[in-house]
């Protein structure tokens, strides 16, 4: 595969801060990532490393960054390219024949640990293929996608297992807070479909006011969920869970989706499990 770096953004032509065991991920982020002073890297977690594709010289390194800011903690994932040879990092890289970033189009193998009761939607366990969604029900491609989804999962439960995990991208859709937590009640009463009429809940993205987007919810579907159910600790911790684990995939964007442990940008990669191939 051919590569280039976007030099006009991207490339940072550092003097790369390097030990006696190599190349220093921790000095390089403080020195030349998080530049705001206010901000103080903690800790960095190395979720995973590997090779870019055709390149013996590059490196992806796929980090999660504990952070401080303003004394509130905050996990943010990153993906920094390494070139300790030439001295060189990039923040990402381009395929020169399709120019798809590579930023956007690897990340991290799913772990198994994903695979667990608690967040089983629809479909066999035991099914051959398994789908992971990560997903805020606001976001418009979600709400176009995802029901989809769900409902190939529904006619070959056998075939397939789908897996959802919680993403609320509360910078752009700031009603997804409470939204994620009303599906999350739901989802421990057993209650998936009611669950997913949040996709079709209409009110305004901004709307961040809990008893008024409860009020929807009760109008548009007949849901009823006092505000104490959603304001209980278990639920906010479970969502907060959900993204967590997503931020640890460097989901950055909804839906994301995983079939079979893989990254699939296209997001119909099962398809081919439903056809038998």
């Amino acid at each position: 595969m051919s590569l280039m770096s976007k030099l006009s953004m991207s490339l940072i032509a550092a003097s790369l801060a390097l030990n006696a065991g190599g190349f220093d991920l921790n000095a390089f982020i403080k020195k030349s990532v998080v530049t705001n002073r206010q901000v103080k890297v903690n800790k960095v977690d190395v979720v995973t490393k590997k090779p870019v594709p055709g390149s013996a010289d590059w490196t992806i390194y796929m980090v999660v960054m504990d952070l401080t800011y303003h004394k509130k903690s905050l996990k943010a994932p990153e993906t920094i390219f390494v070139n300790e040879k030439a001295g060189l990092a990039t923040m990402d890289m381009f395929d020169t024949h399709s120019g798809k970033s590579l930023r956007r189009s690897i990340k991290p193998d799913l772990p198994d640990s994903y695979y667990d009761d608690a967040h089983l939607l629809y479909g066999d366990k035991d099914a051959p293929h398994k789908l992971v969604v990560f997903s805020d029900p606001d976001c418009p491609f979600c709400r176009q996608d995802v029901p989809r989804i769900i409902e190939d999962v529904k006619k070959n439960p056998k075939k397939l297992a789908l897996y959802y995990y919680h993403m609320p991208l509360l910078k752009l859709h700031p009603v997804s807070d409470v939204l994620t937590r009303i599906m999350e009640v739901l989802q421990k009463q057993g209650k998936i479909d009611e669950a997913l009429k949040m996709y079709k809940l209409k009110i305004n993205y901004r709307e961040r006011n809990a008893t008024k987007i409860l009020a929807e919810a009760k109008k548009q579907f007949g849901i009823d969920i006092p505000q104490s159910a959603i304001d209980a600790q278990d639920i906010k911790d479970a969502v907060k869970s959900d993204t967590d684990h997503g931020t640890r995939m460097m989901v950055n964007g909804t839906p994301t989706i995983y079939y079979d442990g893989k990254y699939d940008q296209s997001r119909i990669q099962y398809k081919a499990a439903i056809i038998g191939q």
